[in-house]
């Protein structure tokens, strides 16, 4: 006698589950809660992967190296940087003009905040500071690159551009209004700490 089959219960937590199970060999991804796109309540999250592979601040704040503050200062500074340089392009005159050709677009209030959040920002970084923040932020190089562009390859420059980085965090995180000036009291420009000896 045949034995009858049973019926296989669904489970439907299983059911919709979309992350993604193929990812490249050299991905470098996190869980990050999210607002779910398919959601039928307001306010339900959902769990996704997000790269870091090309984003230092992303990745620093993953492994619990950034706080909060530091971190929404970063994308604060990312997201001025990216306003201000959408503002008019300068006119190229060796190139031929041609009918049709887009005019000069106006500089907009919000691109004018953002160069102006970013003018008080570099005058609080300092000349270092501000080099140090643009190309981890603008330009996405790690704490080793940032030591190789400036001919300083050892550990202990990597270690203190890391430490300069976290303090010019704090400071842009007064800037932003990410918290108050007595947290990044403790990390005042004012008081560098010294630079290690290149061993």
């Amino acid at each position: 006698m045949a034995r009858p089959r049973r019926s296989k219960s669904h489970r439907t937590s299983n059911t919709h589950d979309r992350r993604a199970q193929d990812l490249p060999r050299n991905a470098d991804v996190v869980p990050v809660e999210i607002d779910d796109p398919l959601a039928l309540e307001p306010g339900e999250k959902i769990v996704a992967l997000r790269s870091v592979r090309n984003d230092p601040l992303g990745r620093l704040h993953a492994h619990k190296q950034l706080d909060d503050a530091q971190y929404r200062a970063g994308r604060a500074f990312q997201n001025d940087w990216e306003r201000a340089e959408r503002g008019p392009q300068a006119i190229d005159p060796s190139r031929e003009h041609v009918d049709g050709a887009r005019g000069r677009e106006p500089v907009t209030e919000g691109q004018r905040q953002a160069v102006l959040r970013l003018n008080r920002a570099e005058r609080e970084l300092g000349a270092d500071g501000a080099a140090i923040t643009h190309d981890i932020l603008v330009h996405g190089l790690t704490m080793e690159q940032v030591g190789h562009k400036r001919g300083l390859a050892s550990q202990r420059w990597t270690d203190y551009f890391a430490r300069r980085f976290k303090e010019c965090l704090d400071r842009l995180s007064v800037v932003y209004g990410f918290s108050t000036d007595r947290v990044a009291r403790k990390h005042d420009p004012a008081v560098r700490p010294r630079r290690p000896a290149d061993i």
